[in-house]
């Protein structure tokens, strides 16, 4: 079976078939173009609004030659990307008589790579048609047909007779066993209609919206749509009792590696693990049942080593002997408290996930990536930037994704796409939601690098959150599940289970209050931008959550929020993975690290990369929270020295700090006396109140620090609520909503100081000293 890192090569379709070729054919390769005229001097691609360093390189009758499905591979099979006849009718009409266009399949008609770039709305249906040859080899085996993707609701026919049910779904994979439809002939003809309403409909459709396919002004966090077949079209031959899909789970705990084998037919079945060609352990079973197969001493599966094993599957005891080839990683997920905290931990340790918001949108293709070398790019982006995840945001990607993301060793939290965040979905939607989420977890649960389900988004489309996480957690067990992203914005409601607790706080970092039973992480946070002239989807159209004006001041302002979740948000706030948005740009979003089309990194990699490694080493001695005494009395007193007889107080509303000895009188004690209380909006951190005036906190508001009363509102008991670093001689207290700001005291007057910062209490100078606290007894007990 061939290795999984060097996959079977694709018996090709070329398009356009002379005389001499039909004999290469019949020795090498299938296929034939669906007419001559089908060539390529009758196909040209349009103009991308950007193009990348992938778009001149994408081959016109072979694009995307790599096998699809590296994780069940077999060593025969036949692409049959390329160029297709292709029509556009009213979405009730019939096939059309004339297919008087050609598209590059598999890019979607919107893309300029397809050569058609032009907008289809919910009126719009498409028609694919193009004809192949069958290999003489193949013949007394069954032959598959298989897509990728194809949004949204797919039909195929071969020589004029349906292949089966119409697919529905536009992220999952899909097959039809072909092998009755084919005629006694050498040629065949696919016909394929899709229907895509896109937000017209209740599907799926993530960031997907109807708009010019060409670049235009505005600013949108949703993208130009993509319909139609968007992944490879394949064909593969197989026995009749064959397998369709290995369940890989691996065991740390007992050194083995659960392989379910599924496929057609009752067979027996064995598995073989091996290393480097050789054997390290193998197992039998039935298909369908599970298989315990010994991986002894196993090499873990990490970001820092993305050690892959060799895995083959063959039926034994049948005619024709299915093998298939895959690979898998040894690693375990779980949530666990680690020094009090609830920590995710990957092979039972705590490493903090840095990662970006990664939208998989091309201004080439859209929704499909040019190459497989653009697809492994901005993966490999990540790893140059010292990330070690990714959360890849409200879409699915191709097989070969996972592949690329299993071996460079970066972790994935993958979301479900979302429905369109502006309806509340019918029974039907749900239906078909769930179904498709179902799908999707079967295709991507033997990834090693697949470690979060991620249900929801900031309420787009939300229902049943919980029974939905809980639905997510039994089909697999194995991983996180994260019920909704951003809970704590945008109208979303949090179920109230999974494994994670997820806030989104722009530009932030902030922290997510942490929870005795979920993790805490930040699901979004950033959106640092900087529009790179020459490089812009729509020049001058570019927005973010916080414009830079130079690449140096988004450096150091992006190095400062990496340096906050170091320094305060994971070791104080308890926060446990961050997300940053965005890896690129993306249409009229201009927060990306990279600009859009892939050609210019805004950032210093060696610079983000250190702050991010230093991040992650952190995290392995992180070690407890600081912890302060709980409902007592204290007094907070300065360490800057020369001032260490000064104690913070409460003057007339406001914070100060002021001398205190045993000579001072009872009202000046009582307002320098705080009662430590757990946090009001994170219960590892803490917040200071009033001595003498209960029920009011240490609070800033305004960068002005402050004696005040607020009642329940969220952002009074986040700005109430103080996180304690270890300092010298004392504590540094970072604010709970702004980790990357501290309490500072300067001329004696109270201010939350970034150091920095723009204002006057940011000076530079003793700014560690001025923001240092000892704890110390009360004047006032």
């Amino acid at each position: 079976m061939p290795h999984p890192f060097r996959l079977p090569a694709s018996r090709n379709l070329p398009a356009v078939v002379t005389a001499v070729l039909l004999v290469i054919a019949s020795l090498l390769v299938s296929g034939a173009a669906p007419s001559p005229a089908a060539g390529r001097a009758a196909w040209t691609p349009k103009t991308p609004p950007l193009s990348t360093p992938w778009t001149d390189r994408v081959s016109v009758d072979h694009p995307l030659p790599d096998y699809p499905r590296p994780q069940l591979t077999r060593p025969d099979w036949a692409n049959l990307n390329g160029i297709w006849d292709f029509a556009v009718t009213a979405r009730d009409a019939g096939r059309p008589a004339v297919f008087g266009e050609r598209i590059r399949v598999p890019f979607a008609p919107e893309s300029a790579l397809s050569g058609i770039q032009r907008k289809i709305t919910a009126d719009d249906r498409l028609w694919y048609r193009r004809t192949f040859t069958v290999p003489a080899d193949w013949s007394g085996q069954r032959v598959q047909l298989n897509f990728g993707a194809s949004d949204w609701e797919t039909t195929v026919w071969v020589n004029g007779r349906r292949a089966g049910a119409a697919h529905r779904g536009g992220y999952d994979s899909f097959s039809y066993d072909i092998t009755s439809l084919l005629n006694r002939g050498g040629t065949h003809t696919i016909v394929v209609s899709a229907y895509d309403p896109t937000e017209g409909g209740g599907q799926a459709i993530g960031k997907q919206r109807v708009q010019d396919v060409t670049a235009h002004p505005g600013h949108s966090i949703v993208y130009t749509a993509s319909s139609g077949i968007w992944q490879t079209v394949w064909l593969e031959p197989t026995p009749a009792t064959h397998i369709t899909r290995l369940d890989m789970v691996p065991g740390l705990s007992d050194s083995t590696l659960r392989v379910t084998v599924r496929g057609t037919g009752a067979a027996r079945v064995k598995v073989t693990v091996s290393s480097g060609g050789t054997r390290v352990g193998s197992a039998t079973g039935m298909l369908g049942a599970e298989i315990a197969v010994p991986v002894p001493n196993a090499r873990l599966w990490t970001p820092d080593d993305p050690f892959l094993y060799d895995v083959t599957a063959e039926l034994t005891g049948v005619r024709g002997a299915d093998r298939v080839g895959g690979y898998a990683g040894m690693r375990s997920i779980a949530v666990q408290d680690v020094d009090g905290v609830r920590r995710p931990v990957l092979n039972g340790r705590f490493v903090f996930q840095t990662g970006t918001l990664d939208q998989g949108f091309w201004p080439d293709g859209i929704y499909t990536a040019p190459t497989d070398d653009a697809l492994r790019f901005d993966l490999q982006k990540h790893k140059d930037l010292g990330f070690n995840m990714v959360r890849k945001h409200i879409k699915v990607e191709p097989q070969r994704w996972f592949y690329w993301a299993d071996r460079l060793g970066l972790l994935v939290w993958q979301d479900m796409p979302s429905m369109d965040s502006g309806k509340s979905p019918d029974d039907a939607a749900r239906t078909q939601w769930e179904n498709e989420y179902r799908a999707i977890v079967d295709q991507h649960r033997s990834s090693p690098a697949l470690i979060q389900w991620v249900d929801q988004n900031e309420g787009w489309g939300q229902y049943d959150q919980a029974r939905i996480a809980d639905m997510v957690k039994a089909y697999d067990p194995s991983r996180l599940v994260d019920n909704m992203s951003g809970v704590n914005c945008c109208g979303a409601q949090d179920g109230g289970n999974g494994d994670v607790v997820d806030n989104h706080n722009y530009v932030g970092p902030g922290n997510t209050p942490t929870e005795s039973v979920r993790a805490s992480v930040l699901g979004e946070f950033g959106g640092l931008g900087l529009r790179v002239s020459g490089h812009e989807w729509y020049p001058g159209g570019g927005f973010s959550y916080e414009d830079q004006p130079t690449p140096a001041a988004l450096d150091n302002r992006l190095v400062g929020l990496l340096d906050g979740i170091r320094e305060n948000s994971m070791p104080a706030g308890g926060l446990s993975a961050s997300v940053y948005t965005q890896i690129t740009d993306v249409e009229n979003e201009a927060n990306g690290l990279l600009t859009y089309d892939r050609r210019v990194v805004k950032v210093d990699e060696a610079r983000v990369r250190a702050a991010n490694q230093a991040l992650v080493a952190a995290s392995r001695t992180v070690g407890p929270t600081v912890k302060l005494p709980v409902e007592q009395y204290v007094s907070l007193r300065v360490r800057t020295p020369g001032f260490t007889d000064r104690y913070i107080r409460h003057k007339d509303g406001l914070g100060y700090t002021e001398v205190v000895t045993s000579a001072s009188g009872d009202l000046l004690k009582q307002d320098a006396t705080w009662k430590v209380r757990p946090g009001l909006a994170n219960r590892l951190c803490y917040s200071f109140e009033s001595r003498n005036y209960p029920g009011e906190y240490l609070r800033h508001r305004d960068f002005r620090v402050r004696r005040e009363a607020g009642g329940d509102s969220a952002l009074y008991k986040a700005d109430a609520t103080w996180c304690p670093v270890r300092a010298d001689g004392g504590v540094r207290l970072s604010a709970a909503n702004y980790p990357l700001q501290y309490l500072r005291h300067i001329d004696a007057a109270l201010w939350l100081a970034r150091l920095g910062g723009t204002h006057a209490w940011d000076e530079p100078a003793f700014f560690t000293e001025d923001t240092t606290w000892a704890v110390d007894a009360p004047w006032a007990p």
